[in-house]
């Protein structure tokens, strides 16, 4: 290994430029899996920043499923997110341009299932799910009317567009995560209102499903001003699960005999901002575990929790970061986008039972050597109130040089002013 050169910080040399990385760079969002098919979302600079679902197939095959001249994004909340779903060989997504729902099957071109609206992309669809027999699509829709006005609903549509969505719930500010049990019998979602975000504050409702898409007996299971609650799920068997931070960090729960039991409390955050719809940070196994992506002290981990142990057994992966928490599961086999100190984020699986992982795609094809890269320390320190603050610290790095002795690095702060 040749010798270091002691130089300024500063002046250090690097192969790594602002061109490299962002040359031939793709985003990568929402992952969702059907089967042996695994999906994402990707954002394409090079394509005027059209957005593309992407299905990677078990023979190993990438194929684009959003054809040129269609965008798959929707404005719903202005920054989107949940703009497509998966059923059987169908996808269903948001046009970025007139905000119609369209069905895609496979071999065919996308056709629309909504009407054109009254005012230019004034109907906006998120967040859909099928019903189990693919007969309904429930998703959130933001309607915009021509006195200026804002309202948002949950809404259902046969899925072959045959006529127009009808209205499931309405009445309140914001709706998120329709979720449909197993058997399609009952409807969960959550719900909140001005001023507050859902990360403040937000209810879990449940109601029962009928072949029609109406709703009868709703329930609010929990929540509220003071207690935020992300992603209801429903299990296998169809009990309902969900993540609420009632003790202060958010924890995995599931509804169970009419009480809400713990399922692995810790002082960990199972759940993340929902600045955007479509996120999952948990995702069921088919013998009962649960795979989860918790963050502990300021770093991010994938996880098992296996039925009546309360705690979480960590997964040996590589990965040390999960951009937008996407996690999804087939049953054997999770799906997710992972990222380390020294690779881009990519769309990946794990296999539950090796822990073999496989990357499907990366967000920047150039390898990095990571001996230019830093790699961060987890770092606390005391704050205001008594509690405890956590940040990353990058080191400078570089297999080529090294500071003076008596010279210290520059410190750049970098901190995110809220209100997450």
């Amino acid at each position: 290994m040749a010798r270091r050169k002691t130089a300024p910080y500063g002046s250090w040399q690097s192969p790594i430029t602002a061109s490299l990385v962002a040359a031939g760079g793709v985003g990568l969002g929402q992952v969702e899996i059907w089967g042996e098919d695994v999906y994402w979302m990707e954002g394409r600079p090079l394509e005027g920043g059209r957005y593309v679902v992407v299905r990677w197939s078990a023979d190993g095959q990438v194929a684009d499923m959003t054809p040129p001249g269609f965008n798959a994004r929707t404005l719903v909340h202005e920054y989107g997110g949940g703009a497509y779903c998966v059923h059987g060989s169908a996808v269903y997504f948001s046009n970025f341009a007139d905000q119609r729902l369209y069905r895609q099957d496979a071999g065919n071109e996308p056709r629309p299932i909504t009407a054109e609206p009254e005012l230019p992309a004034g109907a906006r669809y998120a967040d859909g799910r099928v019903t189990p027999d693919g007969r309904l699509l429930i998703c959130v829709r933001e309607r915009h009317t021509a006195d200026h006005q804002v309202v948002n609903e949950l809404v259902a549509l046969p899925t072959d567009g045959s006529r127009a969505p009808g209205v499931v719930v309405s009445g309140n500010d914001f709706y998120a995560f329709p979720s449909i049990s197993p058997d399609g019998r009952h409807l969960a979602w959550t719900t909140w209102n001005h001023p507050q975000m859902p990360w403040d504050g937000a209810e879990l409702w449940v109601a029962d499903l009928a072949a029609d898409g109406s709703i009868s007996h709703p329930r609010c299971v929990t929540g509220g001003t003071q207690e935020s609650i992300f992603q209801p799920a429903w299990s296998p068997d169809g009990t309902l699960h969900f993540v609420s931070d009632r003790t202060g960090w958010w924890n995995l729960y599931c509804e169970r005999g009419g009480a809400i039991v713990p399922l692995a409390p810790m002082e960990a955050e199972f759940g993340v901002p929902q600045w955007v719809f479509g996120l999952a940070t948990y995702a069921f196994l088919s013998d009962g575990r649960i795979a989860c992506i918790f963050n502990q002290d300021g770093v991010e981990h994938l996880g098992l929790i296996a039925p009546g142990t309360l705690r979480v057994e960590e997964l040996d992966v590589p990965y040390t970061a999960f951009p937008r928490a996407y996690l999804r599961s087939n049953g054997r086999q999770l799906a997710c986008i992972g990222a380390t100190p020294a690779e881009a984020p990519a769309v990946v699986t794990v296999d539950v039972a090796t822990g073999a992982s496989q990357v499907l795609r990366r967000s920047i094809a150039h390898q990095v050597d990571p001996g230019f890269v830093a790699q961060p320390r987890p770092i606390e320190f005391p704050t205001e109130g008594g509690q405890t603050a956590h940040a990353l610290f990058y080191p400078p790095a570089n297999r080529n040089y090294a500071g003076p002795s008596k010279e210290w690095p520059p410190l750049l702060v970098m901190s995110h002013g809220g209100p997450t």
